[in-house]
Formats: C-alpha cells, sequence, structure tokens
C-alpha cells in the first residue's frame, strides 16, 4: 500500500494594512474634495482641516481602534466639536460587527469615525461628530427590574460568566424541585401551592434544566439529574426554604 501523499495547503491570502502614515493621504484627499485646507501634525493633532471661517476639524490616525485614540479624540474636543477617528477598514462579518459597535461608542462620545479601505485608500464616513443623548429601553429597563425583583438575596458574584449563573428562575425551578423530591410525583397544582411559585407548572413543563419528567398529564416528577441538583444545590435550596416553608 503506498504512502498518501499530503495535499499542499493553499497560502493564505495577503492582507494589506496601513500604516499611520500612510492614512494621512486619503484623509487629506476626503477633506480637501470638502473644501478644507489640511495639514498634518499641527500641536498635537495628526490631522487639522481649515474651511473659510469655521472651527477646524481634527483627525487622529491610528492602525487600530484603541482605548488611546478615544482618549487622545476626547483631548481634541477641547479645541473643537469636529473631532473624528480614522482606521483601516477591515474585511469580514466578525470585523464589521465590531465596526458597528465602535460606531456606536463613537456617537456616544461625540466623535466622528471614519475607515479606509486599504486596497483602494477609499475614505468611509460610518458617522459624524454630533451631539448624542442616548435613548432609553423600557423594555430592557422593565427587564432588569423584573429579574432583580425576581431573584431571591443575591446568590451570585459580580462578573461572574453567565454559565451557571443563580437567576429567579432557577431559583423558582429549585423550589418546585424540593417539592417533587420530598412528596414524590405530585400534580402541578399542588407544588404551585406548596412552593409559592405561580409559574410551577410551565417551569415544570418547559423542564429547562432536565430536572423534571412528566408521569402523565398534570403530574411531574423528578429525574437522576433532578435528584442530583438537589445535592448539588443543596445550600441554595436551604436559603429559598423560608419563602416555602411547607416544603419540609
Amino acid at each position: 500500500m503506498s504512502p498518501k501523499i499530503p495535499k499542499p495547503k493553499k497560502p493564505k491570502p495577503k492582507t494589506t494594512s496601513l500604516s499611520e502614515t500612510a492614512l494621512y493621504l486619503p484623509v487629506k484627499k476626503w477633506l480637501e474634495t470638502q473644501g478644507y485646507e489640511v495639514k498634518a501634525e499641527i500641536g498635537a493633532a495628526d490631522v487639522v482641516g481649515m474651511r473659510a471661517h469655521e472651527d477646524p476639524v481634527i483627525v487622529e490616525l491610528k492602525t487600530t481602534f484603541s482605548l488611546s485614540l478615544l482618549h487622545q479624540a476626547i483631548d481634541r474636543q477641547s479645541i473643537t466639536d469636529n473631532v473624528y477617528v480614522a482606521v483601516p477598514r477591515k474585511p469580514g462579518k466578525a470585523a464589521y460587527k465590531i465596526l458597528r459597535k465602535n460606531k456606536s461608542l463613537c456617537r456616544r462620545l461625540g466623535l466622528g469615525l471614519l475607515t479606509i479601505r486599504p486596497k483602494d485608500n477609499l475614505v468611509e464616513m460610518i458617522c459624524a461628530p454630533a451631539p448624542f443623548t442616548p435613548r432609553k429601553s423600557k423594555k430592557k429597563q422593565a427587564k432588569l427590574l423584573k429579574d432583580f425583583t425576581q431573584l431571591s438575596g443575591d446568590p451570585n458574584k459580580g462578573g461572574q460568566t453567565r454559565q451557571g449563573l443563580m437567576t429567579g428562575y432557577r431559583q423558582d425551578a429549585l423550589r418546585c424541585l424540593k417539592v417533587l423530591f420530598d412528596e414524590g410525583a405530585t400534580k402541578a397544582s399542588i407544588v404551585k401551592d406548596l412552593s409559592g411559585v405561580a409559574r410551577a407548572r410551565n417551569i415544570m413543563a418547559d423542564n429547562h434544566y432536565g430536572w423534571f419528567e412528566k408521569v402523565e398529564r398534570g403530574v411531574y416528577g423528578v429525574t437522576d439529574a433532578g435528584a442530583k441538583a438537589v445535592i448539588e444545590f443543596g445550600e441554595e435550596i436551604l436559603f429559598l426554604l423560608p419563602t416555602s416553608e411547607t416544603i419540609s
């Protein structure tokens, strides 16, 4: 049997990058087409554009979007409201998502955002400098207040990952689980009364954690995973008992 000959690897496409100095000419030309006289490295500013008796335009150049770039741009706002940051435009969906977030950040800071496409030096204005008033989301605020109210105590540590996070939903599921663990297979209406969880039927039917099983219509029991969860979350269940004293 002849040995397999490995297929030659396809060479990775070369990516073109721009240095900060290479960003200058495209930005200069972009401003000049709008009637600005443009000069580089005026004081601490990378690029300054002047037009008639208007306030100056300042552009800060960087090869990547960074916190230091924002610091520089914010500092330039003490000179003029017309401050842009300019970075090379990167291809791909992931880069586009990051660009959208950076656009949102720049808008909140009152900064303009320019991108320069490396292959042809095309300058695109993603957003212009302008005052920004954030819009509040009543829906998001209502959800935040609901989550806060439904969570008993403060079982989580600030900064931990979302995985394994204790939520009001999980606490209610544990209350239902304790009832079934103590009482055996039980009607959903009884679990609701004993646990004090109004949504007990939906929680057990959805079985998000794999703790519950439907024994017959309207009756639920505990799975092996549920029995393990009683042990795993023993301390949390003890904490929850004061709100469901009839469980034990």
